[in-house]
């Protein structure tokens, strides 16, 4: 396949266009999980919360609604899907975001795919942490959002 080179500078200025994000925060990832000790393989999330800092009980900036499921039940890796709901003075609307989890990796990028309100059609990358784990009954995700496409 043949590139003039139109083709190319035009790439070129597309991707330099959003090297800096139009939007950028960062939230925590809640997840509390609701366990019966006799049936680990059986347990949902009672909550997932997300907040402005580390701290579980500190205000909710947003819920979030969707899933994940691990890949194999000896390598901890998951697709995730999920959509933060926003209703605060700060951010109102939806936020999306999915992809793979690769939980043995230090930093995960997985796409913000879209979103309502004040995320009108977003786009950019959820860079995932994990930053805290207390065995299998809570864990706690550092999400640094990017935004390239604010509309």
């Amino acid at each position: 396949m043949l590139v003039s080179e139109s083709q190319s500078v035009s790439a070129t200025r597309k991707i330099s266009k959003y090297q800096k994000p139009c939007k950028q925060f960062v939230l925590y990832y809640h997840d509390n999980l609701l366990l019966d000790p006799d049936d680990v393989a059986n347990s949902t999330s009672a909550k997932v919360t997300m907040t402005k800092d580390q701290s579980f009980h500190s205000p909710e900036a947003a819920t979030a609604q969707g899933f994940y499921f691990y890949n194999m039940k000896t390598d901890y890796s998951a697709w995730f899907a999920c959509t933060l709901v926003f209703n605060s003075s700060e951010y109102k609307g939806t936020l999306n975001i999915m992809g793979a989890d690769l939980m043995p990796e230090k930093t995960r990028d997985l796409s913000v795919v879209g979103g309502t309100g004040d995320f009108f059609m977003a786009r950019g990358i959820a860079t995932f942490t994990t930053d805290a784990v207390e065995g299998i009954k809570y864990f706690r995700l550092k999400m640094d959002i990017k935004l390239y496409e604010c509309y």
